[in-house]
């Protein structure tokens, strides 16, 4: 591990480096770090091309501009985090898997979900680390961990998998909930039109629990069933776009 000032003097006369995360870090949507944007899980890799530019350019730097490898998702981290980071000796290389592939990893994926929800957990606006999710750090983090990687964020989910009828859900596919916009929520089917997602407390469960597909069902399931967008499923693992 390295601390910020060794940090700077292995960024010199570098354009980009890697690291490998050593703890679960904190990703925030600013460099106010006042919101949180997503996390980081330990072994996870990410990149920054101005650690030295950020840290030379201000007098008391608290944050620094990073992206993570394998969604290409954007954040600031603190300063401080810079010493739970190692500079990877290889850099991130992204795994190809068929179609027939992935679906032979559904069923762990789904048991991933079953076995967060059995946890105490709250729902946690940017959480893909255990055991508080949002909705769509709780899909992630279940496929990364049968090392099939997505999109972060529900909207781009959606547009990651192919879209399929409501009539042809399977156990392992998403459903999207949202406005007639954007997709703002997305749950992950488990058959029988039940589906597991973490909501909430506004108008969800405030953590994670499993819902019907219906009007008919508890306000909960009622209240999602109204935004019903779609559906999608899986036929890939992402892809990266910046690379070194």
């Amino acid at each position: 591990m390295v601390s910020a000032s060794q940090t700077l003097q292995v960024q010199k006369n570098r354009v980009q480096t890697e690291y490998i995360c050593r703890q679960a870090l904190n990703l925030f949507d600013s460099s106010a770090l006042e919101r949180l944007a997503t996390q980081s899980e330990v072994g996870r890799h990410l990149r920054t091309s101005t650690v030295l530019e950020q840290l030379e350019a201000a007098k008391n730097p608290t944050a620094i501009a990073v992206y993570l490898c394998e969604d290409d998702y954007p954040g600031w981290i603190s300063v401080k985090d810079l010493a739970y980071l190692e500079e990877a000796a290889q850099p991130y290389q992204p795994i190809f898997l068929s179609a027939t592939e992935i679906q032979a990893r559904m069923t762990a994926a789904i048991a991933f979900t079953h076995a967060a929800k059995n946890q105490p957990n709250s729902y946690l606006w940017g959480g893909t680390v255990a055991p508080n999710y949002d909705c769509s750090g709780l899909i992630q983090a279940a496929f990364a961990s049968v090392g099939v990687w997505l999109p972060r964020d529900a909207y781009q989910q959606e547009a990651f998998t192919q879209a399929i009828a409501i009539s042809e859900l399977q156990p392992g596919d998403l459903i999207f909930f949202g406005t007639p916009q954007k997709a703002t929520h997305v749950g992950l089917s488990l058959g029988n039109n039940h589906y597991i997602h973490s909501s909430g407390k506004d108008q969800g469960h405030n953590g994670i629990a499993i819902d019907v597909l219906s009007d008919q069902g508890s306000r909960v399931s009622q209240t999602y069933y109204a935004q019903l967008r779609g559906a999608g499923r899986i036929f890939t693992s992402y892809q990266p776009t910046q690379t070194l």
